[in-house]
């Protein structure tokens, strides 16, 4: 999303254009940040726009929530409760838009980067699992409930996400349970990449994201698109595609003042193209 677009209805949107890293806040806090109808399809208006707006100059994204916690998941009055009122038709409605929140998130070149304390549940641990990585706290509480409500743990690519990042036991021990995973466990499993203190994960969050965006954004963004489609792929694919992947990135200007950065014995300014 530009500089340009107009501002975020349903969360917090902030964009620091100087270091190119915005940060998105889940921000009702009186429900510990849950998502309505409404803020699921502003999320996927966001990250789509930010794969095609080739004018903006956010190259990396901090999502997180609003007084200490991260996300409750679905509301309970504003979206369970019509859930059980739908026909079948607006239900489908309903469950693509909610994935297509994770497609657009996994699909936008702009490293991802989940600060996530206390409640992270349902669909709140699912837009923390499609972020590219994860900051935790000791205190989080990190919650695939799905089966807790009656569905199954197949939501919104949980099923295809989840034992990738923590393993198949793992994933399915949590998906067909729906207990919560304390913050220590969730390190330990490899669902956070860290832990810090909650008074400074927005701040390391950010500095991460700050160094990713400092960094050659065009090869990011390949990064982030053969993680994507490698899952797929034999090994004999996957090389091929490297080899495809990184001949693009050495055409361009980046790749070239990285050279000559090196050999001037300068730290390299890249400029994303």
């Amino acid at each position: 999303m530009s500089s340009t677009a107009p501002a975020a209805r349903n969360f917090l949107w902030q964009p620091d254009h100087e270091n190119g890293v915005a940060t998105l806040t889940l921000n009702r806090p009186e429900r510990k940040n849950p998502l309505t109808f409404a803020a699921y399809a502003e999320l996927r208006e966001l990250f789509s726009a930010l794969a095609t707006d080739q004018a903006n100059d956010i190259r990396a994204v901090v999502i997180t929530g609003a007084a200490g916690n991260f996300c409750s998941g679905g509301d309970v009055h504003d979206i369970i409760g019509p859930l059980t009122r739908m026909s079948m038709p607006e239900l489908l409605d309903f469950t693509r838009l909610t994935g297509a929140v994770v497609k657009a998130m996994r699909a936008c070149p702009q490293p991802i980067i989940a600060a996530v304390d206390g409640v992270c549940a349902g669909a709140g641990a699912m837009l923390a699992l499609a972020a590219d990585m994860r900051i935790g706290t000791a205190r989080s509480r990190t919650a695939f409930l799905f089966s807790r409500v009656g569905l199954a743990g197949s939501d919104m690519g949980a099923c295809t996400l989840l034992p990738r990042a923590i393993g198949q036991g793992r994933a399915s021990e949590l998906l067909y349970t729906g207990r919560s995973m304390a913050g220590p466990e969730a390190e330990r499993w490899g669902f956070f990449n860290r832990l810090c203190e909650p008074e400074q994960l927005l701040g390391e969050a950010q500095s991460l994201a700050a160094e990713l965006a400092a960094g050659p954004g065009f090869a990011h963004a390949m990064t982030k698109r053969m993680l994507q489609r490698e899952w797929n792929m034999s090994l004999d694919e996957a090389i091929d595609a490297e080899a495809d992947a990184q001949a693009i990135c050495m055409q361009t200007e980046d790749f070239r003042r990285a050279y000559r950065a090196f050999v001037a014995r300068e730290k390299p300014q890249f400029a994303g193209n």
